[in-house]
């Protein structure tokens, strides 16, 4: 049931009702779907419509039907081989299947979502992290090779077993349908597991009730993969009891039956898996995914207002390089239903903030969350003071600390109102000791023994509410993705002209940041950026972490113990894409240094070389989310 949620008293009058654990939680997620099957059967759970124009055919589920789709999918994976203890990985863009998949997964296993955008080596290395033996994929299909990764990466993880394929062509309707198998292309099969049709295996289980018994305790039920390394993947595990504290915090503060979300981000995100559907689980709530790629689908951001109106959304989920670009749209629909939007995974410029409010008359609420927290930390509250820029309020029953702590978690100083120092977290959704599925993995990793050290620096406020300053687990954020600097760094360096090399992220009005690098050659070597760049391209693991701009510097600045000193080159980054951007605006005026606050991180200082429209400088640098100050 919703509760008033709009202040710091609000959220401690939840909080101070009982403890946790006297709250009537469910032991599984299962039991809770069984609980809303019970409570709004008939009513709309998952809707996905394969093409964005307005008036597509669209597949919506009650939640009778969804009930019965997720039970029937744990009957199959059990009928495969899966128990507890045992991972059932997907790789999918999001369709109806793979909510389906989602739930059924952790119900007779572990699930494991794979990002489908990732590089077959990559897909492999999870596989074999997470010890799969199903692989839920797509059936070879037009303009789309997830099947053919999916081939390859399982002929180099010998632990799956079966491989089951979803064909998105019973989505199709007319002449589409029936052109689509006869120029369907090849996927060459190099692996030993067994290939099974999705829509054939789940006929023959029941869809009434489970064929076999849960355990009745909390337990992993979910795995996802962080960031992004070269060598083994860092594999975050989830309790039940994790989920169901994000879905429970999406009941009490904000949602009800009545509400629908449009959710065009991936499932394989936990932003989508958890504070969207787990949300929508405990409240009886109505999610709509438009497309299989989400805002990557054709004609999602030209039809984005329509779909709001066609489905009567109450609430949009989004991300800024998103909002970015809906900005560029008129909203041209009825959109009176919108009550909020809500942006995650990387901050949010100022002016992006402003233009999406007047544009729509909605607010945006940004909140923070991290894979290994099982994803929900604060918000701002949606009823309450939004303070831009800010992720808002820790959710009740969230203890966050801002700490000054040395390698091995010991703590060295608890920091007061305003004061910098990294962002360490207890709550519902945090497991100490047990972060990531390698033990050696979570050493050091906890303050107090209780509270994950998220690599966040930030600070709290006088009113309580939590700010982002940087970040010291050194990440590139590229409009929610993240990317580790490593991956860049040794792609450069196996060029043998390269020394030395430094990946940071540059500002970026769209994606907040993207990839770039410095690199300091060996003596005598010679080699020009846009080889470099070609050479990176070739060999970064993920296209996403291709660099957009390579230096060659003389000399690359190194602490006293020999290490790359990354915010230097920072600094020359923010230089380098302001001045470019003041250029092409016309603006007079330019960056005389970048400056490092306690409390705001880097800072850029402006000043005016000409006659100069302040207005068009503050519109053009709140575009970015680096903080800036007039000289």
């Amino acid at each position: 049931m919703t509760q008033t949620y709009a202040t710091v008293a609000d959220r401690d009058a939840i909080q101070n009702q009982m403890p946790w654990s006297e709250r009537d939680m469910p032991v599984s997620v299962y039991d809770q779907i069984t609980r809303t099957r019970h409570l709004h059967g008939k009513g709309k759970a998952v809707s996905f419509q394969m093409f964005a124009d307005d008036g597509a055919r669209a597949e919506t589920l009650t939640w009778e039907q969804f009930h019965a789709k997720v039970t029937q999918a744990a009957n199959m994976f059990r009928a495969l081989g899966v128990k507890e203890g045992d991972t059932v990985a997907y790789v999918l863009p999001t369709i109806n299947e793979t909510a389906i998949t989602l739930f059924g997964a952790m119900t007779a296993g572990i699930v494991n979502p794979i990002n489908p955008l990732l590089e077959p080596e990559k897909i492999a290395g999870i596989l074999r992290e997470t010890k799969a033996k199903v692989v839920v994929t797509l059936r070879a299909f037009p303009k789309t090779d997830v099947a053919q990764k999916v081939s390859e990466a399982v002929a180099n993880a010998p632990d799956v077993k079966h491989v089951i394929e979803i064909d998105l062509n019973r989505y199709l309707t007319g002449l589409k349908k029936y052109i689509v198998p006869m120029i369907r292309p090849k996927n060459e099969v190099h692996h030993t597991a067994r290939v099974h049709r999705f829509a054939v295996e789940m006929a023959k289980h029941s869809d009434q009730h489970l064929t076999f018994d849960q355990s009745g305790e909390d337990r992993v039920c979910a795995y996802f993969h962080t960031g992004g390394t070269t060598g083994t993947p860092k594999v975050a595990q989830h309790k039940a009891s994790g989920l169901l504290y994000n879905g429970w915090i999406g009941e009490t503060t904000l949602l009800g039956p009545d509400d629908t979300i449009l959710c065009p981000l991936p499932l394989f995100h936990v932003f989508a898996a958890y504070p969207v559907m787990m949300s929508a689980i405990c409240a009886g709530s109505h999610t709509v995914f438009p497309t299989p790629q989400g805002y990557r689908g054709d004609g999602v951001f030209d039809n984005f207002w329509k779909l709001v109106e066609r489905w009567q959304a109450s609430f949009i989920i989004t991300v800024p390089t998103a909002l970015s670009a809906l900005m560029q749209r008129k909203v041209n629909a009825d959109i009176s239903s919108l009550r909020n939007g809500f942006s995650g995974s990387a901050a949010l410029p100022v002016e992006l903030y402003k233009r999406f409010e007047e544009a729509t008359g909605v607010q945006i609420v940004e909140g923070y969350g991290l894979t290994e927290a099982t994803c929900l930390v604060s918000a701002n509250p949606a009823d309450g003071e939004k303070k831009i820029g800010s992720v808002g309020i820790p959710f009740p029953y969230c203890d966050v600390k801002i700490l000054n702590c040395d390698a091995e978690g010991t703590v060295t100083k608890e920091m007061g109102v305003d004061e910098v120092g990294e962002i360490c977290v207890a709550n519902p959704g945090v497991w100490p000791g047990n972060t990531y599925t390698e033990a050696d993995k979570n050493a050091g990793l906890f303050a107090y023994g209780t509270h994950l050290r998220t690599g966040d620096l930030g600070r709290v406020d006088a009113d309580g509410y939590l700010w982002i300053t940087g970040r010291a687990k050194d990440l590139i954020i590229r409009g929610g993705h993240n990317i580790d600097p490593a991956m860049i760094e040794e792609a450069l360096l196996s060029h043998p002209a390269v020394g030395f090399a430094g990946a940071i992220g540059q500002p970026d009005m769209v994606a907040g940041e993207l990839p770039c690098a410095y690199v300091e050659l060996v003596e005598g070597a010679t080699v020009t950026p846009g080889a470099l760049l070609h050479h990176a391209a070739d060999r970064v693991p993920e296209r996403a972490a291709t660099p957009k701009h390579i230096e060659v510097m003389a000399e690359l600045p190194k602490t006293a113990v020999g290490k790359v000193f990354k915010p230097d080159l920072r600094r020359m980054a923010i230089t380098r894409v302001y001045t470019e951007e003041f250029a092409k605006a016309g603006l007079a005026v330019s960056v005389v240094e970048v400056i490092e606050d306690k409390r705001r991180g880097l800072v850029a200082r402006i000043e005016r070389t000409g006659e100069v429209d302040d207005e068009k400088v503050v519109d053009l640098l709140d575009s970015f989310t680096v903080a800036w100050e007039w000289a």
